[in-house]
């Protein structure tokens, strides 16, 4: 049987042609008969000469096993998407076959799954997503059916691992990071991992013991052995370590302590960067969860964390100069517009706005790109720009990649590979699709090079640029210059704040930054009506924050945010409090528009909804942190917009007053989900809470001022001899008070961000010595 070959371009279809002759006389009959009567099928008919054509991997590898090619022909696997669970059952059902060798039997399985997935791919059978997610998944199978055999064969010979102070039997979690954590493996990619176990402790053999590290430093080789190891067969990933703790020099595996630990204590930028995509893809999964919250922290601040900015732009400026270094720009993973600028961008937002929008806290890459347009941290134009060029980009490299199976990225020199290559990716010639190629990379290159830009490089010079203002040189003839009227007090001010201990004892990074952030502040402050005024109600800001000195960078790297805190603590000492009690309300300074409006209720209830929407109504600690930043910021936008002229005074307790009403309603759907997980839900007649919050004084006559504690009445209509319908039944009265005091609590605790408000339940029916919860019929009795 011979190819159908004419939609080829004719370089192709020779190739195509000569590669099935080969493959034909290989097999020989009659498995030569067997193949050309499978290739007269339509489908494979069409798919077979564009593979064999584009992919001289595909070509050897069928030559090489002929059996492999008409088993996959016929078997209809080539023509569908696989579930995800289909590669590790096929792949133990491999392994349980007579006389089955670890070695062998995974790199025979790669062999048959890398080309079914290059021919979906080059056929366009399969979209971008489904290669990455199918590698993916043939990685993860080999993983762990290759950790399931060597951990079983030490268990045998040294018994079960178990946890010093748990007594539990222990598991290897494999961290995998980078594409594979996302699931987006390319073609002919290394993996990178990380080996962790829960505790340390030994093993519980009979007659030799081991301690879990050295038991799992020997799982750990063997599974980069079964993995890595070149054989006649190949190999099946190569494994990456150097992301590890202390990199080539640590450990091979580390237990849970000793990994937050050094994440905590050493941990670099360039590493919270590496973890973002971080996945346990082994284990058991309530190890898996308490590793990554254990992690979670370090990689995502609690807060917008313009802390890292001068890292990231480090990393940035290191990817510019590789480029230019390495001559990279034919590789379009590495050089300038290709893969690695599209991930870098989105990975920026991630961790300087991950630990505070949590929509960021995903691996897969066009997850967050999508987020990053509704967050508004890039333009929806821009996202779909990234997107368009990322699926391009990785397409691309794919068709580098599966042409010889080869770990590279860069565009092929030599012409029959460049037509192969155009042919993928859907073009007549190598010249449209560099062309197309360098549309992409040009609209990559832009995003990236706006991203993060140095303020120094943009900035004209101004008034006072050249005045000694900070260290040794600071005196009142430069702030008398720059407009400053009482300068012997704020010289005095600053002059305590130089040579206060909490300056004294900065680091050198800290002491950096102050001694770039106070001339920009003095220039800011001597903009406004009284700068004097302005700096006395600022520094206090500064000292607070001076130990965290991201906030410093926040304000450098957003001039007009630092404007608008001068202009605010100027006019307010109540602001100027309010942001040196608690600084993160500097988040809030970055975009004006919000600053400066006060939303109605109903937004008031959509804007908290989206907040809480990732949270679990059962973390009690983060849905307080969630409502007390809801309560400060908003209450931070009424009084701006107060001072602005933009809110009425009679408008401003309405404001106050929807804000409390909105935390009321989220408090107790808050208390009431943790107490009926523990108790079930009351007996009522009724649909909702059966109990409602009666607010008096100024909450009841929608006049809350700005420190208004909330007089509050709470009543209950279910029937007081009924009880809860959990497995830890309570009388019903008892549940209802629980859920008050519980409310309380939840409004009253002082967290960093403060209390919500005072509550103050004297009002109710006989004051202090009443009940907290009256029912509906005594309260109307009273």
């Amino acid at each position: 049987m011979t190819l159908n070959v004419q939609y080829l371009p004719q370089t192709l279809g020779l190739e195509a042609s000569a590669a099935w002759d080969r493959i034909l006389e290989c097999a020989g009959d009659p498995l030569a008969q067997q193949l050309g009567a499978a290739a007269t099928d339509r489908a494979v008919a069409a798919q077979l000469p564009r593979i064999l054509a584009c992919s001289p991997f595909v070509a050897e590898l069928s030559r090489r096993k002929p059996a492999l090619l008409l088993e996959l022909m016929d078997g209809g696997d080539l023509q569908r998407s696989l579930e995800e669970g289909e590669f590790r059952n096929a792949l133990q059902r491999s392994l349980e076959e007579e006389g089955a060798e670890l070695e062998s039997t995974l790199r025979c399985f790669r062999q048959r799954h890398m080309l079914r997935i290059v021919w979906r791919d080059f056929c366009r059978l399969a979209d971008t997503l489904e290669t990455v997610r199918d590698t993916s998944l043939l990685a993860e199978a080999c993983i762990a059916e290759a950790l399931d055999y060597h951990h079983g064969a030490l268990e045998q010979r040294f018994g079960v691992p178990r946890g010093r102070d748990s007594g539990e039997p222990q598991q290897l979690i494999v961290l995998a990071m980078g594409k594979l954590g996302a699931r987006e493996l390319n073609v002919s990619s290394d993996i990178d991992l990380i080996f962790a176990y829960p505790e340390s402790g030994n093993t519980d053999g009979e007659n030799k013991q081991l301690s879990n590290e050295e038991f799992f430093t020997r799982v750990g080789r063997g599974v980069i052995s079964a993995l890595d190891q070149i054989t006649a067969e190949g190999f099946v990933f190569r494994v990456d370590m150097r992301l590890r703790p202390y990199g080539e020099s640590g450990a091979l595996v580390h237990n849970f302590a000793a990994l937050e630990e050094y994440y905590q204590d050493q941990g670099r930028d360039w590493e919270r960067y590496a973890l973002i995509k971080a996945r346990p893809v082994t284990g058991d999964p309530d190890s898996a969860r308490e590793l990554m919250g254990s992690l979670r922290p370090f990689v995502y601040r609690r807060y917008v964390d313009f802390g890292v900015i001068e890292s990231l732009r480090g990393m940035k400026q290191m990817i510019t100069s590789e480029v230019r270094r390495r001559g990279l720009q034919a590789d379009v993973k590495l050089g300038h517009g290709g893969i690695r600028e599209v991930e870098f961008i989105a990975q920026c937002f991630q961790l300087i706005r991950g630990g505070r929008d949590l929509g960021l806290q995903q691996r897969e890459l066009l997850r967050v790109l999508e987020e990053c347009a509704v967050l508004s941290c890039l333009p929806r134009e821009a996202v779909e720009e990234l997107r368009a060029a990322y699926l391009f980009l990785r397409d691309s490299e794919h068709a580098i990649q599966g042409y010889q199976d080869k770990q590279t990225q860069a565009l092929p020199t030599e012409p029959t590979p460049r037509l192969a290559m155009a042919t993928v990716m859907g073009f007549d010639s190598w010249e449209q699709y560099q062309r197309r190629l360098d549309e992409h990379r040009t609209r990559v290159a832009g995003h990236f090079n706006g991203l993060i830009a140095d303020p120094e490089e943009e900035a004209e010079p101004g008034d006072g640029e050249d005045l000694p203002l900070w260290g040794e040189g600071l005196c009142a003839e430069s702030l008398l210059e720059l407009g400053y009227r009482d300068v012997e007090a704020s010289l005095g001010q600053l002059l305590d704040l130089q040579q206060s201990s909490r300056v004294a004892t900065l680091q050198a990074e800290g002491s950096a930054r102050l001694e770039q952030f106070m001339p920009q502040l003095l220039r800011a402050c001597a903009e406004v009506e009284n700068p004097d005024m302005a700096l006395e109600r600022v520094l206090p800001l500064v000292v607070a924050v001076v130990r965290r000195s991201a906030y410093l960078v926040l304000l450098m790297e957003n001039p007009p945010a630092l404007r608008e805190l001068v202009v605010l603590c100027g006019a307010s000492p109540w602001i100027a409090d309010q942001m040196a009690r608690h600084p993160v309300l500097l988040d809030e300074l970055l975009d004006r528009a919000s600053l400066y409006s006060a939303p109605d209720k109903a937004l008031l209830q959509d804007e908290l909804r989206q907040q809480v929407a990732r949270l679990a109504l059962d973390d009690l600690e983060a849905q307080m942190d969630a409502l007390r930043y809801f309560k400060a910021s908003h209450v931070l936008r009424v009084a701006a917009s107060e001072l602005a002229g933009r809110l009425p005074l009679m408008k401003v307790s309405d404001k106050l007053t929807w804000i409390a009403e909105v935390i009321l309603e989220h408090v107790l759907e808050v208390a009431w989900a943790d107490l009926t997980r523990k108790y079930g839900e009351p007996q009522r007649d009724s649909d909702g809470y059966g109990f409602a919050v009666f607010g008096y004084g100024k909450l009841g006559g929608i006049e809350l001022g700005h420190g208004s504690d909330l007089d509050l009445v709470f009543i209950s209509d279910a029937a007081r001899q009924g009880v809860t319908d959990g497995r830890r039944n309570i009388d019903n009265t008892v549940f209802y008070t629980r859920l008050g005091q519980r409310m309380i609590h939840i409004l009253e605790t002082r967290t960093a961000l403060g209390q919500l408000y005072e509550v103050d339940m004297r009002l109710r029916p006989s004051g202090e010595s009443g009940m907290l919860v009256t029912t509906f019929q005594g309260f109307r009795s009273y």
